[in-house]
């Protein structure tokens, strides 16, 4: 039997269809176009979309967050997580530094923009002008060239940038940005693919259509891939692990109001609260220490409770940011010395 050789190419979408609608029991024209349209739509998501209104979007989703968490990460490092990338993004993010930096000394900057997106590149640019002291170029979004503007204080550290395959749109434009104006590394894996300006197109239904179709431009002038921007430090973590990951990190970092240990004046060991005296020790005391002071016998009991353990951080992303920046700190430490 002579076997056929494999096709060079796939089969022709609307040969598979005319056969289909001919020949598959039960399935109407309309269910075939539904599910062509499904499989489109899951192929390029994030970047086609079908939307009720030209100009989607609500009040919930307008008055959603856009910095989801600050923390402390222990020895200066602190942790900002961005839920989208969105107007009033730098504000919130410039106040939250302020805040940790009136009783922090900061050293260090973690910024993760794993799962984030948003479609405002004003946004993205506003948000890295912060990090810069200096001005010089940074995004172009079809609607020219935005500069960064020069400033006394920046904020400053050095900063790590987490992403992930939902790293979207103007959060892998920040990426970008923050990367090519040597602020900081990227870790993490490749990101989505999205980072351009969409254009919207009526359907004969009444609905829209929305294709990421403009090319948004880094200072360099060159595009945010269509395939994603590859991080400076790749650290592979299976997706489902990484969103338990994502989702449980928090409670192993420190509210910013607490003192940053490492930061903040450290207790020794023995300033911890000592155990309770009770009846039994006052009589164990005596019966020791006869014909001595009772306060030293008392003295050999009163015993510190054991430090609490130190949560460790089990996100391979976060702590790999993290080593690096403790490792950037003690670096700078040794030059000062």
């Amino acid at each position: 039997m002579q076997l056929r050789a494999a096709p060079n190419t796939a089969p022709d979408f609307q040969e598979v269809g005319e056969l289909l609608r001919a020949h598959l029991p039960g399935v109407t024209a309309a269910e075939l176009d539904q599910a062509a349209l499904a499989g489109v739509l899951d192929r390029w998501h994030g970047k086609v979309t079908v939307v009720a209104t030209a100009t989607p979007g609500t009040t919930a989703a307008t008055n959603a967050l856009t910095l989801s968490e600050v923390r402390l990460a222990g020895g200066g490092m602190v942790y900002l997580r961005v839920a989208r990338v969105a107007a009033g993004l730098d504000q919130e993010l410039a106040a939250a530094y302020t805040r940790i930096n009136a009783t922090n000394h900061v050293n260090g900057v973690v910024l993760d923009l794993r799962y984030a997106s948003g479609s405002d590149y004003a946004a993205a640019a506003a948000t890295a002008d912060l990090f810069l002291s200096q001005a010089r170029p940074l995004l172009d979004w079809g609607e020219g060239l935005v500069s960064a503007k020069a400033k006394p204080l920046a904020l400053a550290g050095p900063m790590t940038i987490l992403v992930n395959s939902q790293t979207s749109g103007a959060a892998e434009a920040l990426a970008g940005v923050l990367r090519e104006a040597g602020v900081g590394l990227v870790l993490g894996a490749r990101t989505a693919g999205n980072g351009a300006v969409t254009e919207t197109f009526p359907l004969k239904n009444g609905e829209f259509l929305q294709i990421a179709s403009r090319p948004v431009r880094l200072a360099s002038g060159k595009a945010l891939a269509p395939d994603g921007l590859a991080p400076d430090i790749e650290v592979p973590v299976a997706p489902d692990d990484e969103r338990r990951y994502f989702a449980a990190e928090i409670s192993s970092l420190t509210s910013v109001d607490q003192p940053d240990e490492g930061t903040a004046a450290s207790e020794d060991d023995t300033n911890f609260p000592a155990r309770r005296i009770n009846e039994a020790d006052l009589v164990r005391a005596r019966r020791n220490n006869s014909g001595a002071d009772l306060e030293t016998g008392l003295d050999n009991l009163v015993t510190p409770t054991a430090k609490p353990a130190k949560p460790v951080v089990r996100d391979p992303v976060l702590a790999r940011a993290l080593d690096l920046l403790k490792g950037l700190a003690v670096v700078r430490q040794s030059g000062q010395n």
